[in-house]
């Protein structure tokens, strides 16, 4: 291997793409300081801003996904692919890449294609139990696929497959000896019982109904709530319920200090990106997962079945949320045995060195 190797990666367009792909760079950088790394994303899409806030360069492709439900705003989509893997081999021709990483999201499809074409080794970080179209695709010509799931060589030739787990956010998970720290940032008492709401950056609509619809049943057991509202959602609440509801209730668009909001918490309610799951097995608190609906194959339901056929989570489908997810989390909170041992599962599943592995699998791949 040359001294500074050349590596992209690519994908993004939520969270659960980003963070990941950002960590792996981060460890890449940590083993060989003077390799050189560049982000390809989609145009218009949250990494674009995320991905320089890291530290990294990034590349936008016009690239979108297939819009369910209308013809016409798809009509385009085969021009954006031609052309976005254009792009990419143009991108690829003035980097000279020594190996590409793809990470999930739009972008990653146009780039690993045309690694392919090129004859440029690709590792595939699938981070869902459940992979997507253009992944099992793009798995037939991949040197290595890291996954976060067992039985993955359903999707993806077995010989090529290494369980690494997904990589976090170090700095969110490392709550140890902060219970009180995060009590005191979010002015909470640390000797009462706390749930956390977290629907990600942008909200959860059915976590938020179902919290607003029982907040009076969490104030008469005297429970604390952080309440992360997401950013589409925080000011409907806000205007409906104002900034000082009550003592217990803290009320917030995003939590910038996410390791503190986790060390505050007793029992944790969330949604079940792949990505956020690796962060709860690290930070080993009860949890409660609601799977959103509105996701590719529903691979978040799936990725929850992981956990609850372990015993390390509670499974609440979407459309019972709003009337059982608050008695089910207070229940919850009372019955500490259940939380124990859904505790001590879910610190089983966790895989913490990932980022790691990955970026050591990335390097082998350099000739």
């Amino acid at each position: 291997m040359n001294n500074s190797p050349k590596i992209i990666i690519s994908g993004g367009g939520t969270g659960g793409h980003i963070f990941p792909a950002v960590a792996i760079a981060n460890a890449l950088k940590r083993i060989v300081p003077t390799c050189e790394i560049l982000f390809v994303g989609a145009t218009g899409r949250m990494e674009m801003e995320k991905v320089p806030a890291a530290g990294y360069k990034i590349v936008g492709l016009n690239i979108s996904g297939i819009q369910r439900g209308s013809i016409v705003k798809n009509l385009a989509l085969p021009f954006k692919v031609i052309g976005s893997v254009r792009k990419a081999m143009q991108i690829i021709n003035g980097f000279k890449p020594d190996v590409v990483v793809g990470v999930g999201g739009y972008a990653s499809g146009p780039l690993l294609y045309a690694a392919s074409l090129k004859g440029i080794p690709y590792l595939i970080q699938e981070q869902n139990s459940y992979a997507g179209v253009t992944n099992k695709w793009l798995g037939k010509k991949a040197s290595k696929i890291c996954v976060a799931f067992d039985d993955m060589d359903q999707f993806f030739p077995a010989d090529k497959i290494l369980k690494t787990g997904n990589p976090v956010r170090k700095e969110v998970v490392d709550i140890k000896g902060k219970h009180f720290a995060g009590a005191e940032l979010l002015k909470l008492d640390p000797q009462k019982k706390t749930i956390l709401v977290t629907g990600g950056s942008l909200g959860a609509g059915t976590l938020n109904k179902s919290i607003e619809k029982h907040l009076t049943e969490i104030i008469a057991e005297d429970v604390q709530l952080i309440w992360q509202t997401g950013k589409f959602y925080y000011k409907g609440i806000m205007e409906r319920l104002g900034l000082d509801y009550h003592p217990n209730v803290r009320i917030l668009e995003f939590l910038n200090k996410m390791d503190l909001a986790y060390a505050a918490a007793d029992v944790i309610i969330s949604r079940a990106g792949a990505g956020t799951i690796a962060e709860l097995c690290l930070i080993k608190k009860p949890v409660i997962l609601v799977p959103s609906p509105n996701v590719a194959e529903d691979h978040q339901t799936k990725n929850a079945m992981a956990l609850v056929k372990n015993n390390a989570a509670i499974l609440i489908n979407d459309r019972s949320a709003e009337d059982i997810l608050v008695r089910d989390a207070l229940q919850l909170l009372k019955n500490e045995e259940l939380g124990d041992k859904l505790s001590e599962n879910l610190g089983r599943m966790a895989l913490p060195e990932a980022d790691e592995i990955i970026a050591n699998e990335v390097l082998k791949l350099i000739k």
